[in-house]
């Protein structure tokens, strides 16, 4: 069995600065660093995806627009709960609807929600490469 351990004759000694921080350097882009108002916003944003249920509903509505009736049907949910979930993406702008008639169509909002749905399904779909 090879030796693993790592060669700490290499390191700084505990405690020194690091000579290497990108932050020491005068060219860091300070500026592109996220506010923190933008920060607070993507956590709100992330953490309404936090719901499993959320996921697939987004998921069903990635495959095609639906009426409440057939995404409930279509996620082994009552109506009444995805219409409550729906309420929730809406506001953070993850899904859109047009009514048509009696009818209201759900639908990812753009291709920015498409294409974070997708991301997050092929990443999770990855083999894992911890060693």
């Amino acid at each position: 069995m090879a030796d693993i351990t790592p060669d700490l004759s290499l390191a700084p000694p505990p405690g020194a600065p690091d000579s290497d921080c990108a932050c020491d350097r005068l060219d860091f882009p300070f500026d592109r660093v996220l506010s923190l108002e933008k920060a607070q916003r993507m956590a709100e944003f992330f953490g309404v995806l936090g719901d499993p249920n959320r996921w697939r509903i987004l998921s069903a509505l990635a495959l095609q627009s639906m009426r409440v009736r057939d995404l409930a049907a279509a996620v082994g949910m009552s109506e009444s709960a995805v219409s409550h979930q729906l309420r929730i993406l809406r506001t953070m702008r993850l899904v859109g609807y047009i009514k048509n008639g009696r009818n209201v169509i759900y639908s990812l909002k753009d291709q920015h929600i498409f294409n974070l749905y997708r991301e997050a399904s092929e990443h999770l779909d990855e083999p894992d490469d911890r060693r």
